[in-house]
């Protein structure tokens, strides 16, 4: 069979989160999970770097419908990559997965209210062959792909990076039984990846350096949630898990209300966690102090103080400087220091890329989701029957997530109620048109042009606040002024 009523592009977390969900609500739909790579777990799957863990607690970022029984809320990518097998196999989804197959264009036709999607076999491509294309059509397209590319990360140009004799790595393409205890590395960025790498390859390396051109605001929590613990001995595990999902999500949307309206308080607050951990002799003011407000990029963090605790012992130490130059031995600093290494790990961030770079046609015309307005901040103008899980930047992925699939799901329920088979959020020109993101990072800045824009008003303002899109997605009405129902000719 070629047709489904539902295609969800990407095996990862969210898109085995998305088939749960249609399984859950809608389980005599048929649908594929089309995976361009050979194994599910999207994002916890190919990254296979050294330290790989979440970067929120597994309560948030763990499924609604399935509690994280780990006891390390933050996790590593393994445990991660095991709790979507899990959930894949307990809710029969597994069976629903299409591997190497690559989603490169997709066609409405309004007068059928289908989709024709064209897919590319990665298998073959791998081995510079040929192969015809597939196509298979469907009436509904949940996009799962996140908003990174996997082929390749971000890396800049850095002069004379030929020169160096060493070998040059990116987190995102490691290679495996990479050997380097007992070598010099230096770890370039600030962000997450950095910050997870710099303690790990110090277990073994022989000295780790991580040089940033910028600080990057650095809290420590336990990986342990003490309170979850105490939940899970007094009642059922479903309900101390969302006893505990309810508790953090408030802790961090305090966190981030905080930041934005009391900026210079929770400057000081992280300040004073640093100056705990690190004492009078570290010079904070140039390697923990950046030159922003917390939350104007995601803040980094770090489980029991690990890398606190890697700069205290030796181990590693941090550099902010700007590059001059690779040379044979290393890096060549602004400030004129050399940095030698045998090992350059460029944590220098993604390319964003939306869709998986699928093309698109609606009734024979080439359309740009960058025309476009999102709806809800998972639909887009102009576009029928296509839905987007895109989660929070200021709060973990997959609640954002849930709360699409969910709306995607009374989407359904609701066209199939009233023998509607398409609807499409149509443009509204009297909204202000806003960038989709509104991080600085600069992974975000580089892209933003290829994304759709958001609006000044609901329903197109992308909230980025989960007590208000449960009121949204979950709980509001689906049929409103934007949104048109349609049958087909």
């Amino acid at each position: 069979m070629n047709h489904f009523d539902m295609i969800i592009i990407g095996a990862g977390l969210s898109g085995i989160g998305a088939a749960c969900h249609l399984q859950l609500k809608h389980h005599n739909k048929s649908y594929r999970i089309i995976e361009s790579r050979e194994r599910m777990g999207g994002t916890w799957d190919l990254f296979r770097y050294p330290g790989i863990r979440s970067d929120s607690d597994m309560h948030t970022l763990g499924y609604n419908f399935k509690p994280w029984l780990n006891p390390k809320a933050i996790a590593d990518g393994p445990a991660i990559r095991d709790y979507i097998k899990e959930s894949a196999a307990e809710y029969g989804v597994d069976k629903h997965i299409q591997y190497q197959r690559k989603v490169v264009a997709a066609c409405w036709d309004s007068a059928t209210a289908k989709w024709t999607l064209t897919l590319e076999n990665t298998a073959v491509a791998d081995k510079q062959l040929e192969s015809e294309p597939e196509t298979l059509t469907c009436n509904f397209i949940y996009s799962c792909t996140g908003y990174y590319r996997y082929d390749r990360g971000y890396t800049p140009d850095f002069p004379g990076v030929d020169q160096f004799k060493g070998q040059v790595v990116h987190p995102q393409l490691w290679p495996e039984g990479l050997d380097y205890s007992g070598k010099r590395i230096v770890v370039i960025g600030s962000g997450a990846t950095a910050i997870t790498l710099v303690p790990s390859l110090a277990e073994t390396a022989g000295h780790v350096t991580m040089l940033q051109r910028s600080p990057t605001y650095v809290l420590s929590r336990p990986d342990v949630d003490a309170t979850s613990m105490k939940f899970r001995r007094w009642f059922s595990e479903q309900f101390a898990y969302d006893l505990t999902r309810w508790k953090n999500v408030t802790m961090t949307a305090l966190l981030f209300q905080a930041s934005r309206r009391y900026p210079n308080y929770v400057k000081k607050l992280i300040r004073k966690v640093v100056h705990a951990w690190m004492g009078d002799d570290f010079d904070i003011d140039t390697h923990f102090n950046p030159s922003y407000n917390p939350w104007d990029q995601r803040l980094c963090l770090v489980p029991n103080g690990d890398l606190f605790r890697s700069l205290r012992k030796g181990t590693s130490s941090i550099v902010t400087d700007h590059i001059e130059s690779f040379t044979e031995k290393g890096i060549q600093l602004k400030s004129g220091e050399l940095l030698e290494a045998d090992i350059v790990v460029t944590a220098t961030g993604l390319e964003m890329l939306l869709l998986g770079g699928m093309q698109l046609k609606v009734d024979g015309v080439e359309t740009k989701v960058s025309d476009s307005l999102t709806y809800k901040g998972m639909m887009f103008s102009g576009i029928p029957n296509l839905a987007l899980a895109a989660g929070y930047t200021n709060a973990s992925w997959t609640l954002k997530c849930d709360l699409t699939s969910s709306y995607v799901c009374r989407l359904l329920t609701y066209m199939d109620r009233h023998h509607y088979q398409y609807c499409v959020a149509n443009n509204d020109p009297s909204v202000k048109r806003l960038q989709f993101l509104d991080l600085a990072s600069g992974y975000v800045d580089r892209a933003m042009d290829q994304f759709p824009k958001q609006g000044d008003k609901s329903p197109w303002k992308l909230h980025q606040n989960y007590l208000l899109d449960i009121l949204n997605l979950r709980v509001g009405s689906v049929r409103d002024k934007a949104m048109g129902f349609y049958r087909a000719d």
